[in-house]
């Protein structure tokens, strides 16, 4: 029940928010979306600013074919764009599929041989384009995220999970290993020894014991779920769009380069903000004592 990721790797780059070379404006996220038949998204409609990107596929669990890779690139592509007014993404599955994502459509893997596989393991994958893309991402993990499921999880910002959520790499049981970038991402979050018996074992954890190693950043029941998954989109969401990029850059570099390096990059991308207006205007509305308006430039 693992996803190997396989978007069709059509090798455009992924979602890197430049504009139409011909000029054209960028369709929308939600006209990208209104095209799709199991990926929806919603922009504003419980933040502004923050899209909502819904996988829906309940006959499956949610479990990612490629139509559900090729439409949720296509949505990320969109949201990418420097013109979708998007600050903030909520990666969820849909309630009904009672999943965010249970694994890989294990009938395509079972019809790949190494070659098609290789060539569907080319990045970007989803995985990539949900890591690369400028604007912090929330999983909203809101039932089981399993194989491919919990790899894409890993690939978000930040793991809200609900209580009855179950996570796991159980790619073993196929006698297969995770190839979504779990083996890599999972070691950073939970480390070596905790990753180890979650990879070799293929057992399942629910939320509780995967807050407790890491693997989610918090977990909570019907009650406060969703308030709290908004409450903290909207509290990033109200930050200038540079810094919020700026910083997940940061962040992320911190499990890729040693700590001298990543210091360098992190004064780098720290002074480059002060040739920003945005950065001028957030000073300034300190001082007078008053909100920011952010111009994302």
């Amino acid at each position: 029940m693992t996803d190997t990721g396989a978007d069709g790797g059509d090798g455009d780059g992924g979602p890197d928010g430049k504009g139409d070379p011909d000029g054209d404006a960028a369709p929308t996220p939600e006209a990208v979306a209104a095209d799709c038949t199991v990926v929806d998204c919603a922009v504003g409609d419980r933040v502004p600013g923050v899209a909502t990107v819904t996988l829906d596929r309940p006959e499956a669990r949610n479990a990612l074919n490629g139509r559900m890779r090729t439409e949720l690139t296509a949505v990320l592509e969109a949201i990418g764009s420097p013109d979708s007014g998007v600050r903030v993404v909520v990666l969820t599955g849909a309630d009904g599929a009672k999943a965010f994502v249970a694994g890989a459509d294990v009938g395509e893997l079972r019809e790949r041989d190494m070659v098609e596989q290789r060539r569907a393991s080319e990045r970007p994958r989803v995985y990539e384009r949900v890591a690369d893309l400028r604007q912090p991402v929330i999983a909203r993990v809101n039932g089981h995220a399993l194989g491919g499921g919990c790899e894409l999880a890993q690939a978000c910002d930040v793991r809200i999970a609900h209580e009855r959520a179950k996570l796991g790499q159980p790619e073993i049981n196929l006698g297969i290993i995770p190839g979504g970038g779990g083996t890599q991402r999972l070691v950073r979050l939970v480390g070596e020894g905790q990753a180890m018996k979650l990879i070799l074992s293929g057992e399942l954890i629910d939320a509780a014991e995967a807050a407790d190693i890491g693997l989610v950043d918090e977990v909570h029941g019907d009650d406060g779920f969703d308030e709290r998954v908004y409450d903290l989109a909207a509290s990033m969401a109200e930050q200038s769009p540079l810094a919020l990029e700026y910083a997940k850059t940061a962040v992320r570099a911190a499990s890729r380069m040693g700590l001298d390096e990543g210091i360098d990059y992190e004064s780098e991308l720290f002074v480059g903000l002060f040739a920003t207006a945005d950065k001028d205007e957030g000073i300034d509305a300190f001082f007078e004592d008053r909100e920011p308006e952010w111009e994302g430039r």
